[in-house]
């Protein structure tokens, strides 16, 4: 009884992953059919807001399980509900597509819940082994659904440039781990940022050298420049759910580990890791917002507008204190809200089977469809930072945190890439408005529409109660920069 007792903080952990065994039997052993995948599939999204109430209902104390190498603590719990919410999302947004397509298999939504698990043991990793873990669940899953439209030859290049990639961004991680350790003596984050305190570590070139491994795996994860390379192919050739998926939770995830190995384990060696925090934040805002401009596919402006945000995000993560970490998990709970909405849009771009992709097609479309109009310009707006909108807070606080702590000159590149980025979101706007009309979109699905409806007012009407994100993200970020 002990026992069972003490693995309460991971209840959700084993509820997710026993579901996922539970709802896998269930699909095999059913007839094969896109009912069978579209159960399944809402089965999961029940188990997600199952498992949700249970992350929410936990207490605020700090638990160390499994010897410390996993923590249960107000940082976790604010982002395993993101994680949870960005996934049920993207999956809702699915099934429609899935089923048009004739790929609405069980597997989809099962691989996605073991992803799940996956980024859930990424947020929770107090040693390096369990991030190590973590981050290969998540992975590996994720390389699945890349493909996951095995008819398509863009899936199929999307998935293996991934799994390729990934696999390289992982041996580096896991060498950067070994060199740690090889220094160290310990694997335990507690443990390192006991023997890293006062600057110990800070001569110890093998150390740093480890390090820098560490985090170009971690960059790659978050598609960081110059570990960005993926991420257009995979955004444009993966199905579009899938993509909305890979833009919102496992972001989500990986920045979370990045935050946590950061603070938890090298909070003594904050000049080194923040001089490579600084040099990734600058080169994706510039890259992503200047690459953004010539695109012709709305899927690879997103694209280009995730490495962008990343950017952003990265300068609250620079600033090394509990500001800059309340700053970036309120970017990340605006930018999954911005992103899921914006996906949505995409998935509602089709003209009777055939999905039109390319920014051009939105051409007029404030004359044929004046409410889907409204909702992306919207959205585009608060991606481009503009007030009131929840996107112009966003990144008012990670310029602030960064001011705060003295990197003034990495706030002003940051205003000038947001001034850059604004140009490509109001280029879409504008060509929604005021070009001349292309046909008519197919009306899409009702979960497709109130996404997109839901996304917009919530970007919108955001000023009214901030505080509810405030004091939830303060409260992180106080729990992992006590």
């Amino acid at each position: 009884m002990n026992t069972l007792s003490s693995l309460a903080p991971v209840l959700p952990e084993i509820v997710l992953a026993v579901g996922a065994m539970v709802l896998l039997m269930l699909g095999v052993f059913r007839e094969d059919t896109a009912r069978n995948g579209t159960s399944v599939g809402w089965l999961t999204v029940l188990l997600m807001a199952t498992v949700a109430i249970l992350v929410g209902s936990a207490g605020a104390e700090r638990v160390e399980l499994f010897d410390g190498a996993f923590v249960v603590d107000a940082f976790s719990r604010f982002c395993k509900i993101l994680i949870l919410g960005a996934a049920a999302v993207s999956l809702i947004l699915g099934f429609g597509y899935f089923e048009r397509a004739r790929i609405m298999k069980f597997e989809i939504p099962v691989v996605a819940l073991l992803s799940t698990v996956g980024m859930f043991m990424m947020v929770s990793a107090n040693d390096l082994i369990s991030l190590y873990l973590g981050l290969e669940l998540m992975s590996l899953a994720l390389y699945v659904l890349a493909a996951a439209r095995r008819d398509s030859l863009r899936s199929s290049e999307s998935g293996l440039k991934y799994f390729v990639l990934g696999a390289l961004s992982s041996g580096m991680l896991l060498y950067g781990a070994s060199l740690i350790y090889g220094f160290t003596g310990t694997t335990s984050f507690t443990a390192l940022a006991a023997a890293l305190k006062d600057g110990a570590g800070a001569q110890n070139l093998g150390l740093i050298i480890g390090l820098v491994f560490l985090l170009v795996g971690l960059a790659f994860k978050i598609s960081a420049v110059p570990f960005h390379m993926w991420t257009p192919d995979v955004y444009e050739g993966a199905p579009t759910p899938v993509t909305a998926f890979f833009a919102g939770a496992p972001k989500v995830a990986a920045m979370a580990l990045l935050l946590r190995v950061l603070h938890d384990a090298f909070p003594g060696m904050l000049f080194q890791w923040q001089q490579i925090i600084v040099f990734l934040s600058v080169a994706s805002m510039l890259l992503g917002s200047f690459a953004a401009i010539g695109q012709t596919s709305i899927k690879r402006l997103l694209a280009f507008s995730s490495i962008a945000n990343v950017g952003f995000i990265l300068i609250g993560l620079a600033a090394g204190t509990e500001y800059g970490v309340s700053s970036v998990l309120i970017y990340l709970a605006i930018y999954v809200v911005m992103t899921l909405g914006s996906f949505a849009v995409v998935l509602a771009m089709r003209r009777k089977d055939e999905m039109d992709e390319t920014i051009q097609s939105l051409a007029g479309l404030s004359q044929t469809n004046l409410p889907m109009a409204v909702a992306f310009a919207a959205l585009l707006f608060s991606l481009a930072g503009i007030p009131p909108l929840a996107g112009f807070f966003a990144k008012f606080y990670v310029l602030d945190a960064a001011i705060k702590a003295g990197l003034t000159p990495l706030a002003i590149i940051g205003v000038l890439a947001s001034v850059v980025g604004a140009f490509y979101y109001l280029r879409v706007v504008k060509i929604m408005f005021f070009d001349e009309p292309a046909d008519k979109f197919t009306q899409a699905e009702p979960a497709v529409r109130w996404v997109m409806a839901a996304s917009a007012l919530l970007v919108t009407f955001y000023v009214v109660y901030p505080s509810a994100l405030l004091d939830a993200a303060g409260s992180a970020a106080r729990a992992l920069v006590p």
